[in-house]
């Protein structure tokens, strides 16, 4: 696995962009999929080599 340790965390605008999605998709994913989110206080928080994994694994994928 990737050590994603010292990694830093991003926002849903910047993990919008890295998968080019729009943040309306990102949403709906964090309440239908289990994508690696993190919710701290209010806002949503991402490591980019977890949705790279997340997205390689096939579970991005939404009946």
């Amino acid at each position: 696995m990737i050590d994603n340790i010292n990694e830093n965390w991003v926002g849903i605008n910047e993990a919008a962009a890295h998968l080019g999605v729009t943040k309306d998709t990102i949403r709906n994913w964090i309440k239908k999929t289990d994508i690696p989110a993190h919710k701290i206080g209010k806002l949503w928080k991402f490591k980019l080599s977890e949705l790279d994994e997340w997205v390689k694994s096939g579970k991005s994928a939404i009946d």
